[in-house]
């Protein structure tokens, strides 16, 4: 008998203790602490929490996470710039950049961005946060970022999972976010990551169009522009040509004419040959005499590294994902990377026209999920039973429509205080640092905003800040471009 009254005592207390698994739609968690950033001492506050988002109704329908980080022993936030942050996928949660790049945090990695075990952060002296505050920005079902159900009904994923819903209902979040923290005076910037490059060329104009914010600064890292990925075989088939050279150099199987030299030495002979030959080529399909088409193919190994055959055999259109797979076949039969081309991988055959899997990718969720899910519980005591998604479900995502490239350049027209600054690894298969090279040139065709355009380019992949000298050198270029884009007392006219 006295063993039943304990056990029906401990299920009565279990039931009384259980809670439904839900995020706060409207809170906050505010920590302090100091770092050493870029030789200088910096007090800072790290603010955790959840703000709504809400309907025509004014009606919370999704919860967003967010981190904002802001010096507190630096100047006003009048005075002060803020950077907002996201990262892409779709889906992906703002983690990335956060404590890998810009952040006061940085994942435990080697110097060349190789993840370390015990897997955790440390100080990042490179962060930006010495000359500008940062607030990371998970979108809907990412990260702790939730929808919420009203009156027992689901939210529509038609508000949030598209291109033009995201870049609607974040502008209004954004609203909210700067007015609660009086930031309206500062000078602002965007900052995206992947397809977060596609967010913030949209968001520009809408926050200058629809919320009357207007920017200092747009940031495209590492930029997937679907206008690219879209378009004809002749652009998106040869823009990916440089590319194949950075990551054959790395490998150390270019012919020794080339490989002899440093890689920033040959890449300008490579994009000529993209632009000024294969483009064509690819254009004239089947008008392409034999002859030309041998000589094509012939050019095409010499910069790629694979053979002539293989490159005939895919009539000088090569997929990025064969050469993933084709690059090391005959050396070491090892694959390589998508998004940092730098990893390898090993794959059950040597046959096949792509990797079994993703080698980067494996490496850094193993690392930075860890990593991120104690960083925010046990240094900044934000502490929730969600699960921290990495990846999110948003699809199917709505691709229609999409005239983010032709936003950014509006945006930067009618604001002449706003500048664009893109940055790219050489080593990155997936959103290649030459197709960046490619939009910044379509977004100003006339030429007439070029000196407001600037590209910078590294010597690693997707996330090139996760290699130190990179991580140094990109954060310098950010405080440069911050610095080059403020007012500095000068009117905003033409």
């Amino acid at each position: 008998m006295k063993h039943t009254l304990i056990l029906l005592f401990s299920i009565l207390s279990l039931s009384t203790l259980a809670q439904n698994r839900s995020i706060p739609v409207d809170t906050m968690i505010v920590t302090q602490h100091s770092s050493t950033i870029n030789g200088s001492k910096v007090d800072y506050s790290a603010t955790t929490g959840t703000q709504p988002v809400w309907d025509e109704k004014g009606e919370p329908i999704a919860t967003l996470f967010y981190t904002y980080y802001r010096r507190t022993n630096g100047d006003s936030k009048a005075d002060r710039p803020l950077v907002i942050s996201f990262n892409g996928g779709p889906g992906s949660a703002s983690v990335w950049m956060h404590i890998a790049y810009t952040g006061p945090k940085v994942l435990n990695i080697d110097s060349e961005g190789y993840p370390l075990q015990p897997y955790g952060v440390q100080d990042n002296p490179h962060s930006i946060l010495d000359v500008a505050d940062i607030v990371y920005v998970n979108p809907v079902n990412t990260g702790y970022s939730r929808t919420i159900p009203a009156s027992g009904e689901e939210v529509k994923r038609e508000k949030f999972f598209g291109i033009n819903a995201d870049i609607t209902y974040l502008a209004e979040w954004l609203n909210t976010f700067v007015s609660r923290h009086e930031r309206w005076t500062s000078p602002k910037y965007l900052i995206g990551e992947s397809y977060g490059g596609t967010r913030v060329s949209g968001l520009a104009l809408a926050l200058q169009d629809q919320q009357w914010m207007y920017l200092n600064g747009v940031i495209l890292v590492s930029p997937a522009d679907y206008k690219v990925f879209d378009s004809d075989t002749p652009i998106s088939s040869s823009l990916n040509l440089p590319y194949f050279t950075a990551a054959a150099w790395h490998h150390g199987v270019l012919p020794e004419a080339l490989q002899s030299k440093d890689l920033l030495e040959i890449l300008p002979d490579a994009e000529a040959f993209a632009l000024d030959v294969l483009m064509p080529a690819l254009a004239r399909g089947a008008s392409l005499s034999t002859e030309e088409k041998l000589k094509v193919a012939e050019q095409m190994a010499y910069y790629s590294g694979l053979s002539q055959k293989a490159i005939l055999e895919h009539n000088l259109d090569v997929p990025t994902h064969f050469f993933w797979k084709e690059l090391l076949r005959d050396e070491s039969g090892q694959t390589i990377g998508r998004l940092d081309s730098r990893y390898l991988g090993l794959d059950r055959t040597l046959a096949g026209d792509s990797p079994d899997y993703n080698a980067e990718l494996s490496s850094w969720l193993h690392s930075f999920t860890p990593a991120i899910n104690y960083y925010l519980r046990e240094e900044l005591n934000f502490k929730t039973d969600i699960k921290y998604n990495m990846f999110g479900d948003v699809h199917p995502w709505d691709k229609q429509n999409n005239h983010t490239r032709e936003n950014l350049r509006l945006a930067t027209a009618e604001n002449p205080y706003l500048k664009v600054l893109f940055q790219a690894g050489y080593y990155d298969g997936a959103t290649t640092y030459f197709n960046s090279k490619y939009t910044l040139w379509q977004i100003d065709p006339s030429g007439q905003m070029k000196e407001r355009l600037d590209f910078k380019g590294y010597r690693s992949g997707h996330m090139m800040y996760l290699r130190s000298e990179d991580l140094k050198s990109a954060n310098q270029d950010l405080r440069d471009f911050i610095n080059s884009s403020l007012s500095k007392g000068k009117a905003a006219k033409y």
